[in-house]
């Protein structure tokens, strides 16, 4: 009977190796009425079919999604896949959501160091809290202004090269007050010169929306308003020595910038 039964059905220690369970999961849900096997020996040894292997599996399925077991009962109940996939659909759109934040801020970090060789609490604090607020943009730009904004402005959640260039302009600038070099000299030109080509790269032909966002940018309370990084005062007098289309600095962080 044993060999027979054997051949037809898995026993619950060889369906523990099979499924990489313990038998104590195994025997839990047989005592749940979960997944019961098909057959009983005489001396009370289980033997699992091939349904019953199906359905222990799908209960795994459903485990993984982070289901409840009577969420799983009734799924199974219903014999009803669609709704299997839906909810681990759904499952995999929240990690992927949790998942592409955590990167965001990963990224925004990375970016923090690259601006200022050092993070502390405090950045890290903000950088949660500004993720949580939203930012009203009405009262300085145009509906139009903002898509505009959107859509060009080098974001710190972002690794693409228009992000890197602007960090190190500003790592730049902040070398030439560091080092007495003034926004005259040749040095002080060249890096004004990318940053004239940046600020086109960015704002294109819109003069009007340059003027007030650096009009937003010199203004640190607007600025915090607005979730941008804050540029220190020094950095604004050195740009705003620069001719007038020099003058942008588009560091955003609506998003973790």
């Amino acid at each position: 009977m044993e060999n027979e039964e054997s051949a037809r059905y898995l026993s619950t220690g060889k369906l523990s190796k099979i499924l990489n369970i313990s038998v104590r999961t195994i025997r839990y849900y047989d005592q749940i009425g979960l997944v019961q096997p098909s057959k009983k020996s005489a001396g009370g040894k289980r033997y699992y079919s091939k349904e019953d292997i199906l359905k222990l599996q799908k209960v795994l399925l459903l485990k993984s999604l982070n289901l409840s077991l009577e969420d799983s009962r009734n799924i199974l109940a219903e014999q009803s896949m669609a709704a299997i996939l839906l909810a681990h659909q759904s499952l995999l759109s929240e990690e992927v959501e949790h998942l592409t934040i955590s990167l965001k801020h990963t990224q925004t970090l990375l970016n923090l160091l690259g601006l200022k060789a050092t993070l502390d609490w405090e950045d890290l604090i903000s950088l949660v809290a500004n993720a949580e607020i939203e930012k009203d943009w009405n009262q300085y730009f145009s509906a139009e202004q903002q898509v505009k904004l959107t859509n060009r402005l080098p974001k710190l959640e972002n690794g693409d090269a228009a992000t890197r260039k602007w960090i190190n302009i500003i790592r730049r600038i902040e070398l030439c007050l560091k080092n007495g070099v003034t926004p005259t000299s040749l040095e002080g030109q060249l890096i004004l010169e990318d940053v004239d080509i940046l600020t086109e790269e960015t704002f294109g032909n819109d003069p009007e929306l340059l003027n007030t966002f650096w009009e937003v940018r010199k203004s640190p309370e607007a600025s915090a308003e607005l979730g941008l990084y804050p540029i220190s005062p020094a950095i604004i007098d050195y740009l705003e020595m620069a001719p007038p289309k020099k003058k942008s600095l588009p560091t955003d962080s609506r998003k973790g910038f």
